[in-house]
């Protein structure tokens, strides 16, 4: 967990909504010097915070809410410090002066403030895999309704659309074949939809950072998606100082919870980004593909630890992998992978 513990001459903390803003303003000494109710609109914010400029520091908690007002604050010369919602227990009134009162202290937890550059095109990569598991569950779902009229399910992959057709035509009742046609119809838009969003991100991706784009494809079993995922989660390799900070992030290994020098188990499981966790266990799988090496390297594994634990492994060894190939600069290297 990082602090900040920036100086300056005035602290100004934000309890943040869709529609209205808590804002309170302290001095070094900690008298509260602004406490009001604000409604987001820019100009009344900098309308209310104009004796305070000098040497004014921002904090807000991590919400969905926070890119307008990080993106204001810096085109104004503001410090914006970004707090760690899962370590802030935040009620408006009070919240805003705990906020203020935490980052004049220095014990504001630090969240890292995405740059706007390539933050709409994180985002975007997030939406395209909420649309990939919509359209899962209406695969899914036709799946499941072969199973309930004890029809054999289509030898066939369905995620593929030209494998779909007469499916529906199997299902005598009205209804159903209504139901399996419109789930068919509907997953059929997401395809275009997708492949639309893959090929704009693709894009992009060769725009925003093309040299770690082809590096990150360098590791056997990753492909355009994943690389693009692990590329835009992370964003600049240079905020992790060490690899186990990195592993942390990427929920690549577990939070030990420890007091008086005993070890009192783990915890922590949401804190991490779990896109990048995601990332990682599908490339594990995936660089077990026709990599003869990495499955002789598995089977050792499994032997010891189990399946499931194998895997793991295998991803936190490529977390590692993936984060010394962007600090250094250089391709995947399956031989100082197995030295490793």
């Amino acid at each position: 967990m990082r602090f900040y513990n920036g100086k300056h001459r005035y602290f100004c903390g934000i309890d943040l909504h869709a529609r209205s803003m808590y804002v309170c303003v302290l001095d070094p000494e900690g008298q509260v010097l602004l406490h009001r109710d604000l409604p987001t609109d820019p100009d009344v914010f900098l309308k209310a915070i104009a004796p305070f400029r000098e040497k004014l520091a921002v904090a807000v908690e991590c919400i969905f809410t926070w890119y307008w007002l990080a993106d204001l604050c810096a085109r104004e010369g503001i410090d914006f410090i970004l707090g760690h919602a899962l370590y802030m227990k935040a009620n408006d009134r009070i919240d805003s002066l705990k906020i203020a009162t935490m980052l004049r202290g220095g014990m504001l937890p630090q969240a890292y403030v995405y740059p706007p550059e390539m933050r709409s095109t994180r985002d975007l990569l997030r939406r395209r895999l909420t649309l990939v598991r919509q359209r899962g569950q209406l695969l899914a779902h036709i799946q499941n309704t072969h199973h309930q009229y004890n029809l054999p399910t289509p030898k066939a992959r369905i995620n593929y659309r030209c494998n779909r057709e007469g499916i529906a035509e199997k299902f005598t009742d009205p209804s159903v074949f209504e139901s399996v046609s419109s789930d068919i119809e509907l997953a059929g838009h997401y395809d275009f939809l997708i492949k639309d969003l893959e090929l704009f991100l693709t894009r992009k991706a060769k725009v925003h950072d093309p040299e770690n784009f082809y590096r990150l494809r360098s590791i056997p079993g990753v492909g355009k998606i994943l690389a693009m995922t692990i590329l835009y989660e992370i964003h600049d390799i240079g905020r992790f100082e060490r690899v186990q900070n990195f592993a942390s992030y990427a929920r690549l290994v577990k939070c030990e919870k420890s007091s008086s020098g005993k070890r009192l188990g783990t915890g922590g499981a949401k804190i991490g980004n779990v896109h990048l966790k995601w990332a990682f266990s599908e490339a594990a799988v995936l660089f077990l593909r026709a990599n003869e090496p990495a499955q002789q390297y598995i089977e050792s594994l499994r032997k010891k630890h189990g399946r499931a634990k194998s895997i793991s492994i295998l991803a936190h060894k490529l977390g590692r992998a993936v984060f010394h190939m962007m600090k250094n600069k250089k391709p995947f290297s399956l031989e100082a992978f197995r030295l490793s």
